[in-house]
């Protein structure tokens, strides 16, 4: 079964079709910047134009960074609070002409990440954190996702993680590899000190350059291995969504 999967990130949106049964892309992805102000109609044009330039037509993922539920989006920290409440489902499908499905990013990417890529075969509990604009989360256990969890808003001193640890907080303060390591070590010791997860994989667009600051994370006592997909996880996983109802049982 083939599938497109858009990502959705609060920098750029991301799309390509995907062969579903081997997580391959079957094209070069495209990616379009975020529009400013990242608003409903604005996200939903973009979309549109992602479908309509693959000439798509058969079912179509979406990943949006924050909590969905049944479709509908519940929160939106890094895009924009008119998003609250919307029907992404119903509004992506009417501008994909397809039929979408629509889920968490981080959890679109872990379920990609368990079914082919740094945790496949893994039975304990595995954390995905992925690095980007914010910081997302994804958590399983036995091979089944927890939806919607939220760990790149845990407070450290008096801060969300996101604003101390993600890529977008590199960037923004110019911080070098070691100093961007240090905050994101003390981030998973406070992650790790309430859910002791055997395997921490992260992702995002940073994780392509893991040899610069994992080697760094040393206060951690679980693995922590990069995402296999890179920053193709989350397509790969949104065109997933699309081809089982059960999203949630990757085992």
């Amino acid at each position: 079964m083939h599938a497109l999967g858009i990502d959705i990130g609060g920098t750029g949106i991301k799309a390509a079709p995907v062969d579903v049964a081997t997580g391959k892309l079957l094209a070069d992805r495209q990616m379009i910047p975020t529009p400013r102000p990242a608003l409903p109609g604005a996200i939903a044009d973009v979309v549109k134009q992602l479908t309509t330039s693959f000439k798509w037509s058969g079912p179509v993922g979406v990943t949006f960074p924050g909590v969905v539920i049944d479709g509908v989006i519940r929160t939106a920290a890094n895009l924009d609070p008119a998003w609250i409440g919307v029907d992404a489902g119903a509004l992506f499908g009417k501008a994909a002409g397809n039929p979408v499905r629509v889920l968490n990013d981080a959890d679109a990417a872990g379920v990609a990440e368990m079914t082919f890529g740094a945790g496949v075969g893994e039975e304990g509990t595995v954390l995905m954190l992925t690095f980007g604009t914010g910081i997302g989360s994804a958590l399983f256990t036995k091979g089944v996702l927890v939806p919607n969890t939220e760990f790149g808003h845990v407070e450290i001193h008096g801060e969300e993680a996101e604003t101390r640890a993600s890529e977008h907080a590199k960037e923004l303060h110019d911080l070098s590899w070691g100093k961007w390591a240090g905050r994101v070590d003390e981030y998973l010791r406070h992650v790790e000190a309430v859910m002791s997860p055997d395997l921490i994989i992260v992702g995002g667009g940073i994780s392509k350059q893991s040899e610069k600051w994992v080697p760094r994370l040393t206060g951690i006592s679980a693995r922590i291995v990069p995402a296999a997909l890179l920053n193709d996880a989350g397509i790969v996983g949104a065109a997933m969504a699309t081809a089982d109802t059960d999203t949630a049982r990757t085992s």
